[in-house]
């Protein structure tokens, strides 16, 4: 199957924010290069936010561009399978975390975002990847910073989109 074809299962399948998720079921039919960086009307981008439940905290990533505490995440590449593969990778490139896995039943949250031209739109599917209280990061070519924040700080760091992307991820993991 290809990521294309995995996209839109996986939109298909997502029961949640169903204008939205029809936005990027229309964005892939108008645009066959939808997934990739290239697409200058915008693109699917596949993120993770790493959670480690026991210990009530998240793992954030200061983004070197944009300035912001922000999830793990960015652009689906050609040897990615799907875009949970995706998410996955991008989460374990990015804060250095082994032995990650993505929480069941797909996608957490979708999260459409301008960015700065020549593209105009990132529309991320957001997991939620768990991670052990012992894990260890690193801080990658792209961060700033990488660090673990207390679930009721996360509000005070980071933007809407993350604090909604952990609430949603709360609410599936029941905590």
């Amino acid at each position: 199957m290809s990521l294309y074809d995995d996209a839109v299962l996986v939109l298909k399948g997502y029961e949640d924010q169903a204008d939205l998720r029809q936005d990027y079921l229309d964005h892939l039919a108008a645009h066959p290069d939808g997934l990739w960086k290239a697409c200058r009307a915008g693109h699917i981008t596949a993120s993770a936010l790493i959670i480690d439940p026991e210990g009530g905290r998240v793992l954030l990533t200061l983004h070197r561009k944009l300035q912001m505490w922000l999830q793990m995440g960015g652009h689906c590449e050609p040897d990615d399978s799907s875009l949970a593969a995706a998410a996955l990778r991008e989460a374990t490139e990015e804060s250095g975390v082994s032995g990650l896995s993505l929480l069941p039943g797909g996608p957490v949250r979708l999260d459409r975002h301008p960015i700065p031209a020549p593209c105009h739109w990132h529309f991320d599917v957001q997991y939620a990847a768990l991670a052990s209280p012992d894990a260890a990061h690193t801080i990658s070519e792209e961060s700033l910073d990488v660090r673990w924040f207390g679930y009721d700080e996360v509000p005070q760091v980071a933007d809407e989109s993350v604090v909604r992307l952990l609430q949603a991820t709360r609410a599936r993991l029941a905590v």
